[in-house]
């Protein structure tokens, strides 16, 4: 070899080959004005979504002599003030209408919870005749709009004299079809052979769900209590219907007040709608982690 040989520089790589490589989750390769135009849609998508609750809670905490409807808009307060919040509580018992929906909230988050597992694991994992015309029925169940049912939901609670309780909000919600449906799915992802070792050791029905099959759908009871505490927390016509004693209002009842009487007072009535969201983000807080693992679910660890 020569000395020119040796001394010569190595080649440099092509351009495309010292250039980052992006992909995505099957492994292709994303150009760069791909991804600039996915971020685009996702910010575009974020602002239509938390915008709005963003410009309610800006809104709340501005002071009587701020302008809300200044052009061009000022989003974040001159003088940030909690006034509007304790003006709420002085308007209407609010404290006391969060108490009442959190126990319509709770009790619904409890029975679904129970119910719904329990439902979809008869309909995923036992043997029996007529488990595919029940399956059907939750399904056919999901199709009928509540506007459909809700006087006969009425009479029925007339006629169980259950009529202005919160007990009588609850109960047409205890279990949803959706929510069956959901467990049931969730219970069909099992491997049926951990099952079968478990009854071979001798593992009853009840041993089975409790210690095998629960403890594998977390992230779908995690989806179950979100959505039956949602659906509860923000349920506006059924509690109007059924309450009729005030000190029984739920929130969202009670905040009904604040835009018929208040309507002008947009600082108070934001307020009032960041005091009844402001649960909802806790308790999603708190279940994110098992809110996403719906994909993994259900696969053999070992």
């Amino acid at each position: 070899m020569s000395v020119l040989e040796k001394t010569r520089a190595p080649e440099q790589p092509p351009r495309a080959a010292r250039e980052p490589r992006i992909t995505d989750e099957h492994g292709r390769r994303v150009r760069m004005w791909e991804l600039a135009l996915r971020y685009v849609l996702l910010l575009a998508v974020l602002a239509l979504t938390i915008g709005p609750f963003l410009w309610q809670l800006s809104t709340s905490l501005k002071g009587p002599t701020e302008d809300i409807y200044s052009s061009p808009p000022t989003f974040l307060p001159g003088d940030p003030t909690l006034h509007n919040y304790a003006r709420v509580a002085d308007t209407i018992p609010v404290w006391d209408y969060a108490l009442n929906s959190l126990k319509v909230a709770t009790a619904n988050v409890v029975t679904n919870c129970v119910g719904a597992a329990l439902a979809g694991y008869a309909l995923a994992r036992l043997r029996y005749r007529g488990r595919r015309a029940a399956t059907l029925a939750f399904i056919l169940a999901m199709l009928v709009p509540v506007e459909g049912i809700i006087i006969a939901q009425f009479t029925t609670m007339r006629d169980l004299g259950l009529n202005n309780t919160l007990i009588g909000v609850v109960l047409p919600g205890c279990i949803g079809a959706m929510n069956v449906l959901l467990m049931r799915n969730a219970f069909l992802n099992l491997p049926y052979e951990i099952e079968e070792a478990a009854f071979v050791d001798g593992a009853n029905v009840w041993q089975r769900f409790l210690r095998i099959a629960l403890p594998s759908v977390k992230g779908t009871l995690a989806v179950v209590a979100i959505f039956a505490f949602m659906g509860a927390w923000d349920d506006f016509l059924w509690p109007l219907i059924v309450l009729s004693d005030p000190s029984k209002f739920t929130l969202t009842i009670g905040l009904n007040y604040l835009h018929g009487t208040f309507a002008n007072d947009e600082r108070l009535v934001a307020a009032g709608t960041i005091i009844a969201v402001a649960p909802l983000i806790a308790l999603f807080a708190c279940l994110q982690r098992y809110f996403f693992r719906g994909v993994g679910e259900g696969a053999v660890k070992g």
